[in-house]
């Protein structure tokens, strides 16, 4: 699908410690967003803590959402939960507010088989009709997508694309060259894992799916804009900017880093959901610092 391509910024979801969404915050999120004129919005994402919401408000924090985009972009939605019966439905809500596609992952208590994951994801694409991305994100759900299961997936009427992790990024351009070889065409291919993904859009990737595009998206814009451009250089050259904050990310993981970034931009004094704790102060000023360092057109 052709909405799927280029930066698809995903916000975190500011919420009360009763998992009550604060529309307000969320809508000052999405505006830098639609300002920045990002290709596509990442709502309910693992930055945006779908699995800790309830269904009433994950609705709400969609409906703000489409309601503040008014149509100028796509907004992707995550539809993941434990039981396939729940995910059918949210992917329902989804599908009748207007998402434009869901964002489904294999979450489970119980390990799951390929099969069983094979049979989640296509009763929730048959029976929502909401186009279906598959979210391989082993670091949260411990399950993996394999080759042959991602090929089996890509043949079911209703699932369009695949939001990839990255984890070296001298294998990505043959990881992508091999789904580029066996999966349909027109199927859209993308990466999330922020530190990587420069290399991934240069390697030929569809979509980035980008965390810190949900809080600082223009200097990921333009790390986009380059690569698709060819400009590999330039691509890499704004990426090696933003390693402060990569670093970072990977020592104390992205969402807590970006709820950080979220208060000292002065966007919303939001904290992650419980048990998930806020950074320290400690760790908050070398976060500070990393802001502070980075160049003026990145910083916005």
């Amino acid at each position: 699908m052709a909405f799927l391509s280029g930066l698809s910024a995903f916000p975190i979801t500011p919420a009360d410690r009763d998992g009550r969404v604060d529309t307000v915050a969320l809508r000052r999120l999405i505006a830098r967003l639609g300002a920045a004129q990002v290709d596509s919005i990442g709502l309910l994402g693992s930055t945006g803590t779908y699995i800790f919401l309830s269904r009433e408000e994950r609705r709400r924090a969609l409906a703000e959402t489409l309601e503040e985009t008014a149509g100028r972009m796509p907004v992707v939605v995550g539809v993941g939960a434990l039981r396939t019966d729940e995910a059918v439905r949210l992917a329902q809500d989804a599908k009748a507010l207007g998402a434009a596609a869901g964002l489904l992952a294999a979450a489970s208590y119980t390990p799951l088989t390929d099969d069983e994951v094979f049979e989640h994801f296509s009763t929730v694409a048959r029976e929502s009709g909401l186009p279906i991305i598959v979210y391989d994100n082993p670091g949260t759900t411990h399950f993996h997508f394999t080759p042959a299961l991602v090929n089996r997936l890509a043949k079911v009427g209703g699932i369009v694309a695949i939001k990839n992790p990255t984890n070296k990024s001298d294998a990505i351009k043959s990881h992508l060259a091999d789904q580029r070889r066996t999966l349909p065409e027109g199927f859209s291919i993308g990466y999330s894992g922020d530190w990587n993904a420069a290399e991934a859009m240069i390697a030929g990737a569809d979509t980035w799916y980008s965390v810190l595009a949900g809080i600082l998206p223009e200097a990921c814009m333009m790390i986009v804009r380059a690569a698709q451009q060819g400009d590999a250089a330039e691509a890499r050259r704004i990426d090696a900017t933003l390693s402060p904050l990569w670093s970072l990310f990977q020592e104390f993981s992205s969402l807590r880093v970006v709820y950080a970034l979220a208060e000292l931009l002065d966007i919303c004094r939001a904290e992650p959901p419980r048990p998930i704790l806020p950074l320290p102060a400690a760790a908050k000023d070398r976060v500070a610092a990393a802001l502070e360092c980075l160049p003026s057109d990145a910083s916005r």
